[in-house]
C-alpha cells in the first residue's frame, strides 16, 4: 500500500506535465512587434546630425535603438511617433538608460524650431530615403513613416511596431520591450 502511494506521489508531476502540455494546451504569447527575419545589421553610412556633423550610423548601436523615420518638416504623425517614442522610453523606468530614440529625418529639410525642447534626449540623423529603404522596410501596404523599428545593442534591426501604434496600443508596445530588457539584461548594460 505505501509503495503504491509513493510511486502515486513521484508520477503525479509526470502526468501534470502530460495532461497539461496535450490537453489544456498553454497559449503561446505572441509579440505585438514583428520580428525581423533574418535580422539587417546598421548599414556603414555617414549620417548628418542636427548641428550639421557626419555621424556614422554605426556609432550608435551598442544601446537598444527605438527608431522613428520621418521628413525634416515633421507633421502630426511624425510628431505623435516622437512623443509615443519619449513616452515608452520614459515608461521603462530605470530600465530606460538602456534604449535611446532615435528620429533619423529622411530629407535635406530643417527640422522646425519649436520641436527642439521636445527633442532634448533625442538622437536626430539625417540621412536620405533611398538609403534608409534598402536598411528598413515597411510592412505591406504601408510607408517607413509609420512604424517604429527597434534596434538591438549588437546593430541588428530586429522589430518594427505596428503601423497604426496609438496611446492604447502602446501599452502592448512597452510589453514588448519589457521582454526584451529583461531577456537581455545579463548580457546588456546601460550606456554604450
Amino acid at each position: 500500500m505505501w509503495m503504491l502511494l509513493v510511486w502515486l506521489i513521484c508520477a503525479a508531476p509526470v502526468v501534470a506535465s502530460y495532461v497539461t502540455y496535450y490537453v489544456i494546451r498553454p497559449q503561446t504569447q505572441a509579440s505585438f512587434g514583428a520580428l525581423i527575419e533574418p535580422q539587417r545589421p546598421l548599414p556603414d553610412l555617414v549620417a548628418r546630425s542636427m548641428d550639421g556633423r557626419p555621424v556614422h550610423l554605426t556609432s550608435i548601436q551598442g544601446q537598444w535603438l527605438l527608431i522613428s523615420v520621418a521628413r525634416g518638416e515633421c507633421d502630426a504623425s511624425c510628431q505623435q511617433h516622437l512623443y509615443l517614442q519619449r513616452q515608452l522610453r520614459e515608461s521603462l523606468g530605470k530600465e530606460k538608460d538602456r534604449v535611446d530614440w532615435v528620429w533619423l529625418v529622411s530629407d535635406a529639410a530643417p527640422v522646425p524650431n519649436a520641436l527642439q525642447p521636445a527633442l532634448a534626449g533625442a538622437t536626430v540623423l539625417a540621412l536620405p530615403q533611398a538609403a534608409l529603404e534598402k536598411w528598413l522596410s515597411a510592412d505591406t501596404g504601408h510607408r517607413l513613416e509609420d512604424h517604429l523599428y527597434v534596434v538591438d545593442p549588437m546593430g541588428n534591426w530586429m522589430m518594427r511596431f505596428p503601423a497604426e501604434l496609438d496611446l492604447q496600443s502602446a501599452a502592448k508596445a512597452k510589453r514588448d520591450l519589457d521582454r526584451l530588457l529583461r531577456a537581455s539584461v545579463s548580457w546588456d548594460q546601460a550606456g554604450r
